[in-house]
């Protein structure tokens, strides 16, 4: 669900995508966010009537496609991740709403398929847990690529990971989810997805990935978002809209 500058990082293979369930056990956070994107969206005042277009970024194995699904019955959703082991649980899991033709589930990077849309021809994009992989310079472009898809009065909403500020507290939080991981994982007797997720938390932390919150809503609003919002926060946890203003 990561790229680089200019190609896709494959983060999430192997047994840490074949297992992808069991964060749950380790972030209870997370599915609770994605419920949250979901009740979000589900909220969101269309300027116009009609059926919706909604892209989500990072389909994972389909939690907050779900969600999505569930609040938007008038929304047309295209959900894309460049894993392929996820996609298919997703589908298997979605199959109904993909029989439907409510949902479609493309294996891309997000930036070369934003780069596919038209001009203004989307109403919302939302994600989660998915945008803090980016390497930093990617994450800006995809900011933009949003920014120029989404029609005037769209909304782009992510629930994400969002670094603290103050980096010692950060440091304290990061190392009590460590202690969380070799917790859960040892005595699920799976040291595998304990290497796996251990690996991954230092890919999130690097300083080519990490995702801070002023700085993440700063470049948001240089793409052209207005307003932009951090609608809650707990921990590291938060959830962001930003808004396509009218000409």
């Amino acid at each position: 669900m990561s790229q680089t500058h200019c190609a896709a990082e494959l983060l999430f293979d192997g047994p840490i995508a074949e297992e992808y369930n069991l964060l749950h056990r380790i972030a209870p956070e997370i599915p609770d966010m994605s419920r949250r994107v979901g009740e979000f969206v589900g909220a969101w005042a269309a300027p116009a009537a009609g059926n919706l277009e909604l892209l989500e970024l990072g389909t994972g194995t389909g939690v907050t496609t779900a969600y999505l699904l569930h609040h938007r019955p008038d929304a047309r959703i295209t959900s894309l991740d460049n894993g392929p082991a996820m996609l298919e649980q997703a589908g298997r899991h979605l199959a109904g709403a993909v029989a439907e033709g409510r949902l479609r589930l493309v294996e891309s990077d997000a930036l070369s398929y934003l780069a596919q849309w038209p001009t203004a021809s989307l109403d919302l994009v939302a994600s989660a847990y998915t945008v803090h992989n980016f390497l930093q310079g990617y994450r800006g472009r995809v900011f933009e690529e949003i920014h120029r898809v989404l029609k005037p009065g769209g909304v782009f909403v992510n629930g994400d990971r969002y670094a603290l500020d103050d980096s010692l507290q950060h440091l304290r939080r990061t190392q009590d989810e460590v202690r969380g991981y070799f917790r859960e994982f040892l005595a699920m007797d799976r040291p595998d997805l304990l290497e796996q997720w251990v690996l991954h938390l230092f890919s999130d932390e690097s300083q080519d990935h990490i995702m801070r919150l002023e700085p993440a809503l700063a470049r948001m609003a240089e793409a052209g978002f207005q307003p932009v919002t951090c609608h809650y926060r707990e921990g590291v946890n938060a959830l962001v809209g930003g808004v396509k203003p009218w000409p």
